[in-house]
C-alpha cells in the first residue's frame, strides 16, 4: 500500500506513540479488506508501540484505533487514504499519548462533557473539508472517552449512505440522528452540544484590540500578521480560518513553483497568525458595524450576542458561492444540489450529473465529474463557454460528456428526500426536463458585506475602499474579495491584506 518514502514518513511520524495502540480490524475476503490489512500491518510494523489484531464489527472494512487498557477509542470505516490519510495518521499517535493541539479553554469544555456522545462522520477521501471534521470529533473522543466518533468513508460504504439520503460530505450524525453538514471545527461542534454562554462571556469581557480583523481568509490572515509584526494587539473574529482557500484543490499562482493545497495554505495562515500571538476567535459572524461616538472605539457585533470594541478595524470577510434562486435549490441543497465536487462527486458514483456554469471552475468541475458519474451535462446561461480554451478542449474530448449554450435554469425537482432532476429553457424559451441526481452550481461569487450595506460606501453589493484599503468610515478598513477591486485572487488579497494592514497602523500612529 504504502511506498518506502511514505513508510519512512509513517515511522518517524510514529515516534510519538508513547503508550501501546492497538489496530482492531474488522475485515472479510473483500478487495477493499484486503487493501485495509496490508495498511494497518505496514503502520503498525513501523513502532514496537502498535499492534495489528482482528476483531469482528458490524461495518466491514472497519478498524478501531484502541489504547490499550483503556476506553480512549477511535474509529474509521474504509480504507482512511487520500484526504484522510493524515487523520488516520494523526488519530494513531493522539491515541498513543500525543497531546491534542487545542486552545485550554476548549479541552475544559470538551473534558466536562457529561453526557454519552455517539458520532458518525460520512466523508470521502477526496473532501477536503471532511479531515476537518474527523480530525476534530477524533480529538474530542480522545480528550473525553464518553464521546465515541467513527468515521466512515461514504463510498465503500454506499447502501448505508444512500439509505440516509447523503448527498454531500461531510455529514454528521449524533445518537442515530443528523446533527449538521459542511466543515466544522471545535468551536461549532461545541456550540451545538454545550453551553456556550461562559464562551461568550470571555469574548465580550476582553479589551479593546487594537486592530481587529474581521475574516480570516488569505486577506485577513495576512492583515493579522502584518499588524502584529508592528506589536499591535489584534483579534481575529472568522467563521473559519481559510475561508474560499479551504475549497480549493491546488494553488499553483503564488509565485513559487511548487503547488499547495488550500487546505495547507489555511493551516500555515492559523499557524503563522498563532506563532505571532494573534487572538483568533473562531465561529462568528458579524452583523454590525458601528462606531457609537466620535472618539470611541468601533463595535463589531456578531452572532449570539457578541461584542467587540477596538481602535480600528480591517474587514476581510470575503465572498461565498452565488447561488440560483430557483425553485427546488434550497430545498435539495446538499441533497443534490452542490459546490464542492471534489468533496461530494463521489457519493453520485455511476449517475447523470449537470454542471451549472461556463467559466474555468464550471469546466474544470465538469471534468473532474466526468471520470465519476455516467454523464455529464454542462448547462451555461451565454451564447459560449467563457473557460479557458485547455479547458474547454479536455471536455471536448470526453464521451460522455454533453454541453448546452444559452440554456436558463427554472427549477430542480425531487421526491421530497433528495434531487431527482431540473428543468432548464432554451432560446427559443422551449422548456426541456433533465434527468440527473445532482447538479453542482459553478456561477461565480458573492460578497460577505450584507451586513455593512448602509453603513459603509458600497458598490454593488462590494465595499469600497481607496488606494489605502481605507473605507468610508474612519478607522475601517477592507481587504480582499469583500471589497470592489476588479481582480479576485489568493495572491491579491494577500497583498491588499499586508496593504490594509500596514495603512490601519500608520491610522493608529497619528489618532
Amino acid at each position: 500500500m504504502l511506498d518506502s518514502n511514505a513508510l519512512a514518513q509513517v515511522k518517524q511520524l510514529l515516534t510519538n506513540v508513547k503508550l501501546p495502540v492497538l489496530l482492531e480490524a474488522s475485515l472479510d475476503d473483500s478487495d477493499r479488506s484486503t487493501k485495509l490489512r496490508e495498511l494497518l500491518q505496514e503502520v503498525a510494523n513501523q513502532s514496537d508501540l502498535v499492534s495489528f489484531a482482528e476483531v469482528a464489527d458490524k461495518r466491514t472494512p472497519s478498524f478501531a484505533i484502541t489504547r490499550e487498557g483503556t476506553d480512549v477509542s477511535v474509529r474509521f470505516a474504509g480504507v482512511p487514504m487520500g484526504e484522510e490519510f493524515a487523520s488516520f495518521m494523526l488519530a494513531i499517535v493522539q491515541v498513543g499519548g500525543h497531546p491534542v493541539r487545542a486552545d485550554e479553554a476548549i479541552v475544559e469544555q470538551v473534558m466536562s462533557i457529561d453526557e454519552e456522545q455517539e458520532f458518525v462522520t460520512y466523508m470521502s477521501l477526496t473532501c477536503q473539508n471532511c479531515p476537518t471534521v474527523v480530525q476534530t470529533l477524533n480529538a474530542m473522543s480522545i480528550l473525553n472517552p464518553k464521546i465515541r466518533h467513527t468515521a466512515v468513508e461514504g463510498s465503500a460504504f454506499q447502501d448505508e449512505v444512500n439509505a440516509l439520503g447523503i448527498k454531500a460530505v461531510p455529514t454528521i450524525y449524533r445518537n442515530g440522528e443528523l446533527f449538521d453538514q459542511g466543515r466544522r471545527g471545535f468551536e461549532e461542534i461545541l456550540a451545538k452540544i454545550t453551553d456556550s454562554s461562559s464562551h461568550v462571556a470571555r469574548l465580550n469581557e476582553q479589551d479593546p484590540f487594537d486592530l481587529l480583523v474581521v475574516g480570516g481568509g488569505p486577506a485577513g490572515a495576512s492583515a493579522a500578521i502584518y499588524a502584529a509584526r508592528k506589536g499591535l494587539n489584534v483579534g481575529v473574529a472568522t467563521h473559519n480560518v481559510g475561508g474560499q482557500v479551504l475549497d480549493t484543490d491546488s494553488i499553483s499562482n503564488l509565485g513559487v513553483l511548487d503547488l499547495i493545497r488550500g487546505t495547507e495554505l489555511g493551516n500555515q495562515l492559523a499557524s503563522n497568525m498563532s506563532s505571532y500571538g494573534v487572538n483568533i476567535m473562531r465561529n462568528l459572524r458579524a452583523t454590525k458595524l458601528s462606531r457609537p461616538e466620535a472618539n470611541a472605539p468601533i463595535v463589531v457585533d456578531f452572532e449570539d450576542d457578541v461584542r467587540l470594541q477596538a481602535k480600528s478595524v480591517l474587514i476581510a470577510t470575503g465572498a461565498r458561492f452565488r447561488t440560483t434562486g430557483v425553485p427546488g435549490e434550497e430545498e435539495y441543497r446538499n441533497r443534490g444540489v452542490s459546490f464542492c465536487p471534489h468533496c461530494d462527486g463521489p457519493l453520485f458514483a455511476g449517475k447523470p450529473l449537470a454542471v451549472l456554469g461556463g467559466g474555468n471552475s464550471a469546466i474544470e468541475a465538469a471534468i473532474d465529474l466526468a471520470g465519476i458519474a455516467s454523464h455529464v451535462t454542462v448547462l451555461e446561461f451565454t451564447p459560449q463557454l467563457n473557460a479557458d480554451k485547455i479547458l474547454i478542449d479536455k471536455l471536448n474530448e470526453l464521451d460522455n460528456t454533453t454541453v448546452i449554450t444559452s440554456a436558463t435554469l427554472e427549477s430542480i425537482q425531487g421526491d421530497g428526500e433528495e434531487m431527482t432532476g431540473l428543468t432548464y429553457r432554451d432560446e427559443q424559451g422551449v422548456s426541456t426536463d433533465l434527468d440527473v441526481n445532482g447538479i453542482f452550481i459553478q456561477i461565480g461569487l458573492v460578497p460577505n458585506a450584507e451586513w455593512l450595506e448602509g453603513t459603509l460606501e458600497m458598490n454593488r453589493g462590494s465595499v469600497v475602499v481607496d488606494a489605502d484599503n481605507a473605507t468610508s468610515m474612519e478607522g475601517v478598513f477592507a481587504a480582499g474579495d469583500v471589497t470592489d477591486i476588479p481582480h479576485k485572487q489568493i495572491v491579491i488579497a494577500l497583498g491588499a491584506g499586508a496593504n490594509a494592514s500596514l495603512s490601519a497602523f500608520n491610522y493608529l500612529i497619528r489618532n
